[in-house]
């Protein structure tokens, strides 16, 4: 599973933040990780003009995964890390979530169920 880490000029988007976000995303997604190709995250200072404000750091979530739409999910906190784990564990439930529903579906398509005995001897 591959991890991104995308900054606007106002967010620490050092090598320790982006190892911190590898570490966090990896831990929380290790049931996923043959289903889950790329998260990117995007981090963002919404008040970097207010000098007088706290914080506001948003972050942005995209997970790819194989053979189904991407997942985004956002969560803002007053900081990087605190958004991050905020937005991964929105991301974690997301997965499961399209994950579950994705087997639920796959199991009950036509022609994809198990079959009880062949088929052949339920009429007679």
């Amino acid at each position: 599973m591959q991890v991104l880490l995308n900054t606007d000029p106002h967010v620490d988007g050092r090598h320790q933040m982006a190892a911190h976000l590898e570490t966090v995303v990896k831990d929380a997604l290790s049931r996923f990780a043959g289903q889950v190709t790329r998260v990117e995250a995007h981090l963002a200072d919404a008040n970097s003009h207010l000098k007088n404000t706290p914080d506001d750091i948003h972050c942005t979530l995209e997970a790819r995964l194989v053979g189904m739409d991407p997942v985004v999910v956002k969560d803002q906190a007053n900081t990087a890390h605190q958004a991050i784990h905020g937005a991964v564990a929105k991301l974690k439930r997301a997965i499961t979530t399209v994950v579950d529903k994705h087997e639920a579906h796959r199991q009950t398509r036509p022609g994809k169920g198990v079959e009880a005995d062949g088929g052949s001897d339920a009429l007679g």
